[in-house]
């Protein structure tokens, strides 16, 4: 399968690490001139000469926004006012070691809404304003970057894994409002992945017990993933593979999907 891009243009949120920056270099090498986006300046900027070193005469551009707050989404807007590919990848999670309910219940306010904020209300604010423009156009492709948390919902991580789960109504619904456009809206849904943030916790969890990296993640997934079939943590690359086939011509009968790529984590079929 040759995909290509040529012509289209990628804004990729949060694309400075992990499956965000895989996702950015996969669009590249397909033909795609790439927006890339995070909070921080240097590492926008840093991203941006990389990339342009590796992959000569792309149009590779960054724009530093934070896309927690509506002031932060209009700054991207502004910067980057039209787009024919969207992934809405930025999101964080609060790693925590909360097991019962009452730990749960010590979840803050501050927690359940800044998560909110970024991992839901970011694609909200970016797919209100760039899907217009696509169905006028008559193609576009939107992508949600969600989790398998979203089905499998971690009690450790309950206020993260409610924000996947809205991450799939919005896309599911999304979908819907666009049918018959020429523009497809979707949802991928990871599981572990050796992504910068988890990436490092493990990486950390190694040192303090002096074991290696894929030791502790396969402590990991024997602790709270034991379904996965692959029986490893996938790479962003893996993930991002996916995220550039359904921002493809090759995806035009793909919409209103939920697209697992959890190494089988999760254990249903469908």
């Amino acid at each position: 399968m040759n995909i290509d891009l040529t012509g289209r243009k990628a804004i990729v949120t949060g694309s400075t690490a992990g499956i965000g920056r895989a996702t950015a270099e996969g669009l590249a090498r397909a033909g795609a001139s790439v927006v890339i986006n995070g909070r921080s300046a240097e590492r926008v900027n840093a991203v941006v000469q990389e990339m342009q070193l590796a992959f000569p005469g792309r149009d590779i551009s960054g724009v530093v926004a934070d896309l927690t707050t509506a002031e932060g989404a209009e700054a991207l807007f502004a910067q980057a006012p039209d787009a024919d590919i969207l992934v809405n990848n930025v999101g964080n999670a609060y790693m925590r070691d909360y097991q019962g309910i009452e730990d749960i219940a010590r979840i803050p306010d501050e927690d359940w809404l800044s998560l909110f904020q970024l991992n839901v209300m970011s694609g909200v604010r970016a797919s209100r304003h760039y899907l217009p423009r696509m169905v006028a156009r008559g193609w576009g492709r939107v992508v949600f970057v969600s989790s398998e948390s979203a089905v499998n919902i971690p009690k450790e991580l309950l206020d993260y894994g409610v924000t996947k789960t809205a991450q799939l109504a919005v896309s599911r619904g999304l979908a819907e409002a666009v049918a018959g456009s020429g523009v497809t809206v979707n949802a991928v849904l990871p599981g572990p992945t050796r992504s910068e943030a988890l990436g490092s916790l493990m990486a950390q969890q190694a040192e303090a017990q002096g074991t290696t990296q894929e030791e502790a993640e396969q402590a990991f997934l024997k602790a709270l993933r034991p379904t996965s079939l692959i029986q490893r943590f996938a790479t962003p690359d893996e993930i991002a593979n996916m995220i550039v086939y359904v921002s493809s011509d090759q995806a035009s009968a793909t919409t209103g999907a939920a697209l697992r790529v959890d190494g089988g984590v999760v254990r249903y079929v469908a």
